[in-house]
């Protein structure tokens, strides 16, 4: 996709009445399908058109990206309907994300653009030193990339800018999941990142989504703080050693990473061995519901246990199912907690509010026998600011159980 030029004559399109324009004036970024007056000649706007959204009395509301193929059929970019997608413009709201995360963290290692939370709406940046990855996961973002890459490279100084098209999202806009190098030549070899005492291998052209979840950083950090010496700890659902490698680098004696995927594993042993705590750390493949059960069959316990599943409710449809998956997941770890021990557990899923998921583990902790204190709520670090109007953007939740 190609950008259009500036003198391209921008359509408009219009809310229906009764909708709720207020929302979009306080700050709500999206306008969906059912909200919009929509004929042949919006229809026949392309996905990724820049487009001034005008509420039922005509008057306008801002720039919106407009997708006719997407149920977010409008996400606003700018409260001026006449701003122009430029270089300036993208170098100005980068060098803002810039300057909170620099002032956050003393490594070029995070978050650099949480979406809609920093005004990019369906683009993801993750960094690692001198290297970026983007995911575009909105048309707007595709059409508009080479600008973007452009106004990367000037705000951060970064010698390689990769896309990865991995994910649902990009799916449902309607694009394709080619990743691609823009800038630079892409690693030849994982990407060691420091985190919470011990380095992490980021795999940034084959890994899962960008490379590493930087969302669980403050939450690693906490659950290195409930290792005592000689504590033996569990991090199931481990991708490449998140939870295990931080408490490892604070003192535990023993981590076992549990994960599906032997690439993830394979990441998280070279981590450890970077961190020099490779002698404490072991791997286990393969299904966590099948590792969780065979562990209490064989009476293994532990002093720490933590799951970060995938994401088991990822829309309202599977809200339930997610849920009972939840409730199953607290259920199989807490038997392996010692009596006094702790058990963490994870949410990424932004269909099950911080309540539900809070009711399914302390269920599922009920249903295994044993009783609880919840120590501590978690969330996303910093670097994954929540835009108020959007409760999407505060999908994380970890909570923190002493059994």
């Amino acid at each position: 996709m190609t950008a259009p030029s500036s003198s391209f004559a921008r359509p408009t399109v219009r809310m229906k009445p009764k909708t709720n324009a207020r929302a979009v004036r306080h700050g709500a970024p999206w306008v969906y399908a059912n909200e919009i007056v929509t004929d042949r000649r919006t229809k026949s706007i392309p996905a990724g058109a820049l487009a001034v959204l005008e509420d039922e009395n005509r008057a306008p509301l801002g720039l919106v990206a407009f997708n006719p193929d997407s149920k977010i059929m409008c996400r606003m970019l700018d409260r001026d309907p006449a701003a122009e997608l430029n270089v300036a413009w993208f170098q100005a709201r980068l060098q803002r994300a810039l300057e909170m995360r620099e002032r956050l963290f003393d490594a070029p290692f995070y978050r650099l653009v949480h979406a809609e939370s920093d005004g990019f709406p369906g683009v993801i940046i993750d960094r690692f030193g001198d290297a970026c990855v983007v995911q575009p996961n909105a048309a707007w973002a595709e059409v508009h990339l080479e600008a973007l890459t452009e106004a990367l490279v000037a705000v951060t100084g970064v010698k390689t800018v990769l896309k990865n098209a991995s994910g649902r999202t990009r799916g449902l806009e309607g694009l394709d999941d080619v990743n691609a190098v823009l800038i630079g030549s892409a690693p030849d070899a994982p990407v060691p990142v420091p985190m919470n005492g011990a380095t992490y291998m980021a795999d940034l052209t084959g890994g899962q989504k960008t490379g590493l979840f930087y969302d669980q950083r403050p939450n690693h950090a906490f659950a290195a703080r409930l290792v005592a010496p000689g504590a033996r700890v569990l991090d199931v659902f481990s991708h490449v050693g998140g939870f295990g490698l931080a408490m490892l680098a604070n003192g535990a004696a023993e981590a076992i990473a549990v994960d599906g995927s032997a690439p993830a594993l394979a990441l998280a042993a070279q981590g450890a061995e970077a961190s020099g705590v490779g002698d404490r750390f072991a791997t286990r493949q393969g299904d966590a519901f099948d590792v969780l059960s065979a562990l209490s069959a064989e009476g293994e316990t532990f002093d720490v246990v933590i799951c970060d599943p995938p994401a088991f409710a990822p829309s309202k449809q599977a809200l339930e199912a997610g849920l009972r998956a939840y409730e199953r997941v607290a259920r199989l770890s807490a038997q392996l907690v010692k009596p006094g021990g702790y058990l963490g557990l994870c949410s990424c899923s932004h269909a099950a509010d911080l309540s539900k998921f809070r009711t399914a583990s302390a269920r599922g902790i009920g249903r295994a026998g044993k009783s609880a204190q919840l120590l501590h709520t978690g969330y996303a670090g910093a670097d994954h600011p929540q835009l108020p109007q959007l409760a999407e953007s505060g999908y994380l939740k970890a909570v923190f159980f002493r059994l």
